[in-house]
């Protein structure tokens, strides 16, 4: 039987512009490092077994035309000036078999708020199945300081790409992925 188990990971982002939608999303991807693979897109699990390494790390150890599991965002547009986005966040438990990992891409939203974001969801998708409560009212700061005083999310942590839509009006995209390799 094939074990799909993910053994390491890591996180890596990109930014292209090209006069073609496709292209400037292919030139993110070679940014980022991965456009050699044939990228398939899974949820949101982290399994606490998996181990994160560096992105030159994990990139070195991709070989082309694999299949290679992410979880990614992306974000594109050709509007001048227009800020996009794309992120994702992590949340590792204590003493749980897995963790989370959420992905946002949007518009208008600085790398600091995308950052925070993509934490919150991830922390507050934990949080929801470990039973600690919050209150979802609150800001992501404040939240992260229960949910670690908890005890039982021990680390959470962003990967964001931000850039503003090109100014003569290529397409302008964005990726943000956390990478599987098996």
């Amino acid at each position: 039987m094939l074990d799909l188990m993910p053994k390491e990971m890591f996180f890596t982002k990109g930014v292209g512009k090209h006069v073609h939608r496709l292209q400037s999303f292919e030139v993110a991807l070679r940014d980022a490092g991965i456009e050699k693979q044939n990228l398939v897109r899974v949820s949101s699990i982290y399994p606490t077994s998996c181990r994160i390494i560096p992105t030159k790390e994990g990139i070195a150890k991709l070989k082309p035309g694999a299949i290679t599991f992410v979880v990614l965002a992306e974000a594109s547009t050709d509007e001048p000036n227009r800020l996009i986005c794309a992120g994702v966040g992590l949340a590792i438990p204590k003493n749980h078999a897995y963790g989370y990992i959420s992905e946002h891409h949007g518009y208008g939203m600085t790398e600091r708020r995308t950052e925070d974001l993509v934490e919150d969801m991830a922390a507050t998708m934990l949080a929801t199945t470990l039973g600690i409560s919050f209150d979802a009212e609150k800001d992501w700061d404040e939240r992260e300081q229960q949910f670690k005083s908890s005890g039982g999310i021990v680390k959470t942590r962003s990967f964001v790409q931000t850039a503003e839509g090109d100014k003569s009006g290529l397409w302008t995209s964005v990726v943000a992925a956390a990478v599987f390799i098996m």
